[in-house]
């Protein structure tokens, strides 16, 4: 279902590719039975390719990952988290604009 450029985070490697990587990332947690999630998902794997070699962009399914999911307070989804040096930068909940996430990873790149 993700795009070539669409990373698959897990509990198990959520700290080394996203908490403690020098790179940005985008994490969309999801799940497969959510129509919205399903419908964002080309989004996501739009802003994978345009973003590829910038930052990390994926998809956490948070009915096989439950740890990072609790630890991040993941009560709504879709909720995608913009990350960057080990920090949550930005919080979205439900379907948002292409242009809304590309304006945060913008300015999460500049500084």
């Amino acid at each position: 279902m993700a795009g070539k450029n669409t990373l698959e985070f897990t509990d198990s490697n959520f700290d080394s590719e996203v908490i403690r990587s020098s790179t940005p990332a985008l994490v969309d947690f999801w799940a497969e039975w959510c129509m919205p999630c399903r419908m964002l998902g080309p989004t996501i794997d739009e802003l994978a390719d345009e973003y590829a070699g910038k930052i990390k962009v994926g998809k956490l399914d948070t009915d096989s990952n439950r740890d990072v999911s609790v630890k991040f307070n993941i009560s709504a989804i879709p909720t995608i988290l913009l990350f960057k040096d080990g920090q949550v930068k930005q919080k979205f909940v439900g379907l948002t604009k292409k242009a809304d996430f590309k304006a945060a990873i913008d300015a999460a790149l500049q500084g």
